[in-house]
């Protein structure tokens, strides 16, 4: 997996990832969505400096211009409800995009601290010969996004496979390391030490879900 890790240079991404984590300034989910979403757009801009192009020409009033565009078939999954405001802003940049949402869920069937990851919904198009784009706003043990690429086996092989996550866990990146094709390349903001017995990211931002629309049942 080629890991492209934005937070160890500085730039504006600083400002954002340093207000999605602040206690204080999350209680505006308002302002906490929209960050994740510049997030996104951040991302999406160092991601795509590897896709492909080709030569073309524009009319412009006064003449012809060449340039460049992107000719890469893109997908963007994201994975409900947390991943929403990070799909927006990739979507933002990669506009023609075809979209694909899966529902994952953190599932503990005796309530203790072990879980299971239950995929319950999934709308997407063929992704066949595509360049995928995963969104996952929280990479804490991996298990989701493990599970969302056996989801999405039926609905055929990617050509190329880009993870774009805003915060990870060393533990999470080494996990899905071992589950995604070599030649996968993981876009995230931040990547923190530790996670707790109850697999969340520390110290992480808390629940990116609950932040950005409400607590649920």
């Amino acid at each position: 997996m080629i890991i492209h890790h934005l937070a160890l240079e500085n730039s504006i991404l600083s400002k954002f990832i340093t207000e999605i984590r602040d206690s204080t300034i999350q209680k505006d989910t308002m302002r906490f969505r929209k960050n994740i979403e510049r997030i996104g757009e951040v991302l999406s801009y160092e991601l795509s400096k590897t896709l492909h192009f080709k030569a073309t020409e524009v009319q412009t009033p006064l003449g012809i211009k060449k340039t460049s565009k992107c000719i890469d078939n893109i997908v963007l999954c994201s994975i409900m409800r947390a991943g929403l405001p990070l799909h927006q802003g990739i979507l933002n940049y990669f506009d023609d995009a075809e979209n694909a949402f899966i529902s994952a869920y953190r599932h503990h069937p005796d309530g203790k601290d072990d879980f299971d990851v239950i995929v319950k919904y999934l709308a997407a198009p063929s992704i066949e010969k595509k360049t995928l784009i995963l969104a996952d706003p929280m990479l804490a043990t991996g298990k989701t996004l493990e599970n969302v690429l056996r989801a999405l086996e039926s609905h055929g092989t990617p050509e190329q496979i880009h993870i774009v996550a805003v915060i990870g866990s060393e533990e999470g990146v080494k996990f899905i390391e071992n589950v995604f094709p070599e030649n996968t390349h993981l876009w995230i903001a931040d990547i923190d030490s530790e996670l707790n017995s109850k697999g969340y990211i520390i110290p992480g931002l808390g629940d990116s879900g609950d932040l950005s629309y409400g607590e649920k049942m």
